[in-house]
């Protein structure tokens, strides 16, 4: 089960996807449980997805969380599982207390850093690391694993004694994101042959920094003389302010929105001369890892878990607009046939199949057979729909 999931895309939707199918072709019946507008329950390609009415976050552009606790504990008695797997450590915690008392095995899975978050949030550094160990200390003591995709991840919890830690890396589609996506109509729409082409594929909100890109744009184009040009993709509650700022400084901005096909995200990455990933708080990053599978270098944030995933692929870059600028130049001064061939290979060290099976493992989870490809889809979860909402805290 997992809370914060956008409703369309993003790189917490791409992991339970491929997670969700790796397991049903070990020979699991994996159930994802996310909140919604509505009530669904369906059976897709990646196993049983059911989606809870849950209240949407403000000031997240669309984000909404399971608040229900009661309607949600009553699922899980009706789905009586053998492993739990949440993504969420703050409102979604207290689902290791029910794993305990029902003799399921549980694991939490940390998608980002909680120092980070509260930092990014404007929580100063002491206080964001006493509330992050707090809260993380909770976690470790509320569930059997806590798997992370990066040491960077895991640093949080090792400094506070965690021994039920795991590490376990997240994959790419390798087929779907490929070098020979790279459309010439797309790169003739969006920059004139004489430009480099760079792209943020990110969702706008405050914690992703993507301000970062437009900074570095400005500081290509100025300082280093550059003729760039920048396209966005992505949407968030920060577009509007990110548009009026492109704006302001006459800068050659496309804002493209939410690509809804892979196949468009695969063509802009792949057409791209390099891309930005600005966020300072990613514990993997899986846009980044797309960018390389696409054979495009990436200029990350320094700050961030992504210097350890791209490798020599990409650059690490300080967390200004100058900072990326620099990264970027430096990138684009490396030959393209081997800049690209760089990019390739570090993305095809990480595949979904080996993902999953790092994740089974720390499940302690052997594979099956696969489950028939004729399972018929279920029927509605009978469901409390009556019970009061109670109100969730926000440490769980």
């Amino acid at each position: 089960m997992a809370n914060f999931v956008t409703p369309v895309s993003g790189g917490l939707r791409t992991a339970l996807r491929h997670l969700g199918a790796g397991y049903l072709a070990a020979g699991h019946r994996p159930v994802l449980v996310v909140p919604g507008p509505e009530h669904r329950d369906e059976w897709t390609e990646q196993g049983r997805v059911v989606t809870l009415p849950g209240p949407r976050v403000p000031g997240t552009g669309g984000y909404r969380v399971l608040r229900d606790r009661r309607r949600l504990a009553a699922l899980l008695e009706e789905l009586a599982p053998d492993r739990l797997e949440v993504s969420d450590r703050t409102t979604l915690r207290w689902t290791g207390a029910w794993a305990r008392a029902h003799g399921v095995r549980s694991m939490m899975v940390s998608h980002e850093s909680a120092t980070g978050v509260l930092g990014a949030w404007g929580v100063p550094d002491g206080t964001a690391r006493r509330l992050a160990d707090r809260l993380n200390s909770r976690t470790a003591r509320d569930y059997d694993t806590v798997l992370c995709t990066t040491a960077w991840a895991a640093e949080e919890f090792e400094r506070i004694g965690a021994r039920n830690v795991e590490r376990a890396p997240l994959g790419v589609d390798l087929a779907v994101m490929r070098p020979e996506c790279h459309d010439p109509s797309l790169r003739a729409e969006l920059a004139d042959p004489q430009q480099v082409l760079l792209v943020m594929c990110s969702r706008l909100s405050g914690e992703k920094r993507p301000e970062r890109a437009l900074e570095a744009l400005a500081e290509l184009r100025r300082r280093h003389r550059v003729p760039a040009v920048l396209a966005v993709a992505g949407t968030g509650p920060l577009r509007a302010r990110l548009e009026r700022q492109a704006d302001e400084l006459r800068l050659p901005v496309r804002f493209l929105g939410h690509l809804a096909e892979r196949s468009e995200v695969a063509a802009l990455l792949a057409t791209a001369d390099a891309v930005i990933a600005p966020g300072p708080v990613e514990t993997f990053g899986l846009a980044a890892l797309e960018t390389l599978a696409c054979g495009t270098p990436v200029a990350v944030s320094r700050s961030s878990a992504l210097p350890q995933v791209i490798g020599r692929a990409g650059l690490a870059a300080a967390d200004t607009g100058d900072g990326f600028a620099s990264a970027v130049r430096e990138l684009l001064d490396r030959p393209e046939a081997e800049r690209r061939a760089a990019a390739r290979a570090r993305a095809e060290e990480f595949s979904w199949d080996a993902a999953t099976a790092a994740f089974l493992t720390a499940h302690r989870a052997a594979r099956h057979s696969p489950v028939p490809a004729s399972t018929p889809a279920p029927t509605d979860a009978p469901v409390p729909t009556d019970a009061p909402v109670p109100a969730v805290p926000a440490t769980g």
